[in-house]
């Protein structure tokens, strides 16, 4: 009897915590928030990531790189070594601190900002990957150090960086979960709104967290899917 009845109890707070007054939409509503700002967030971190790993890779190579190569390694020095909310705090309340900027669209610079220092050492780990010899036969073609970079390098880096980049956005969904702190309905911030509702917040908390593992589930093994097939074109 004790078993049913916890049963019967551990239902009754879910029904009250996900179907009642159709919460579940809550709960995709901020979910498809969490994605689009940990999408959007990664293509942030590419862009600038890629700049930076250039810069580095060019800065060993080239005097007239050094002093941003300087630059880029104290930014990824201090983007790396603070905590992502410290970031999202400053950002929202500081940096931009203007009437009517969206919340959501702070959160996507922070994380942009933050999954960037990580994304420069992913893409220049994938650029030191290549063989040098590419580097030299490019420069024997008469093509300069960008044009090298650009047209025989990068290519062939990119098929170790991609698995890496699905890495970083399976992280990026799961650190953006203090997204809420800044007023953004994300997945979290809804699942402690119901709480609030119901005076019960384990059972949202756990909703949101098994939501959260279902997707990171099924990315991990598309991404897996996704190398294995890199691993069979290599082969080939």
């Amino acid at each position: 009897m004790g078993i049913l009845n916890w049963f019967a109890e551990a239902g009754a707070k879910f029904s009250a915590a996900f179907l009642e007054n159709d919460r579940y939409i809550a709960y995709l509503k901020g979910f498809g928030t969490t994605l689009y700002v940990s999408f959007f967030a990664v293509l942030v971190g590419v862009v600038i990531g890629l700049v930076l790993a250039v810069v580095k890779y060019m800065a060993v190579r080239k005097k007239s790189f050094r002093p941003l190569g300087w630059i880029a390694n104290i930014y990824i020095t201090i983007i790396r070594g603070t905590p992502v909310y410290v970031q999202m705090m400053i950002i929202y309340y500081i940096i931009f601190n203007v009437r009517g900027f969206p919340a959501f669209l702070s959160g996507i610079i922070c994380f942009g900002i933050n999954s960037s220092a990580y994304v420069a050492e992913i893409i220049r780990a994938g650029i030191e990957a290549v063989d040098r010899g590419q580097a030299e036969a490019g420069r024997s073609l008469g093509l300069s150090e960008m044009q090298t970079m650009k047209s025989i390098i990068m290519p062939q880096a990119v098929k170790n960086i991609l698995p890496a980049l699905g890495n970083e956005f399976i992280v990026l969904i799961k650190e953006t979960a203090i997204i809420g702190g800044i007023a953004v309905l994300d997945v979290t911030k809804a699942a402690m709104n119901v709480g609030a509702k119901t005076y019960d917040y384990l059972t949202p908390l756990l909703i949101a967290a098994f939501m959260y593992l279902v997707v990171v589930i099924l990315l991990t093994k598309l991404l897996s899917m996704f190398e294995r097939r890199l691993a069979k074109s290599d082969r080939r």
